[in-house]
């Protein structure tokens, strides 16, 4: 029997070409992805996919894309698929936690964390979130230690300090607070915006001047800041007490 060239090329020539084009597409897809070109590096990363399952790369890189085009479900669909093909993988499980993160999944979001941690133990950015995530299953406590923890391997990372005031006010402790926001004027004198928050620690610790000296601060750096108009009328409402004590003193 004849052999049949026609279909023994057919068979042969496209398992060439397929491979040279899964290269080319998962190339081409990271290099869209790492230029934020996320809808053209989708197609690419699908293509790869369609000739391979068992990429890892593919998964992340379809994960990533998804979440920044804020489709979180099929990002964190495609993460997880990534895990099951690599399990030692910070970026596969930070992404997956910060996903987890936005669809109010905290105590997914933690376990993820908690794995990058094992990974890279010293990485801020994955303490930090683990952080978030406590607090988004009311464990303001747990928040608390990780901040403080954070603060001190980290010390110029700024988040932590913002992160752990913000938990103290809401505590209503306003003077550790407003020891924390000193320290980030200290690691960052142009953190301006920071006055606004020091101005209120100051406001509840019953000191009005000093309050209203970093109320002014704070205009002067941020005057369009959100939160300039707030500014503006507690000093007004400051400067009308300040007014009435002055009036009650003159005639007593």
């Amino acid at each position: 029997m004849k052999e049949d060239k026609s279909k023994t090329a057919y068979m042969t020539v496209p398992i060439k070409k397929g491979k040279e084009s899964y290269q080319n597409n998962l190339k081409t897809a990271n290099y869209l992805r790492n230029n934020m070109q996320y809808k053209q590096a989708l197609n690419k990363y699908l293509c790869s996919a369609m000739l391979d399952r068992n990429n890892s790369d593919i998964y992340f890189g379809l994960g990533i894309c998804y979440k920044n085009l804020n489709k979180i479900n099929k990002a964190v669909e495609n993460l997880e698929k990534a895990v099951l093909l690599d399990n030692n993988n910070f970026e596969t499980f930070y992404e997956l936690g910060l996903c987890h993160l936005k669809n109010n999944q905290g105590c997914k979001a933690i376990k993820c964390f908690v794995r990058a941690i094992e990974i890279e133990p010293d990485n801020p950015d994955a303490i930090y979130n683990l952080g978030l995530a406590h607090e988004q299953v009311d464990e303001e406590d747990m928040a608390l230690m990780i901040y403080q923890k954070l603060i001190e391997t980290s010390p110029a990372y700024v988040n932590a300090y913002l992160r752990k005031s913000e938990l103290l006010i809401k505590m209503q402790m306003y003077r550790p607070a407003l020891a924390l926001y000193n320290e980030v004027i200290k690691i960052n004198p142009n953190y301006t915006k920071i006055y606004f928050n020091m101005a209120k620690c100051l406001d509840k610790l019953g000191k009005q001047q000093d309050a209203k000296r970093y109320y002014r601060k704070f205009l002067h750096y941020a005057p369009d800041d959100e939160n300039a108009n707030s500014a503006v009328k507690r000093m007004r409402d400051l400067q009308t007490v300040s007014s009435e004590k002055r009036n009650n003193f003159s005639i007593v």
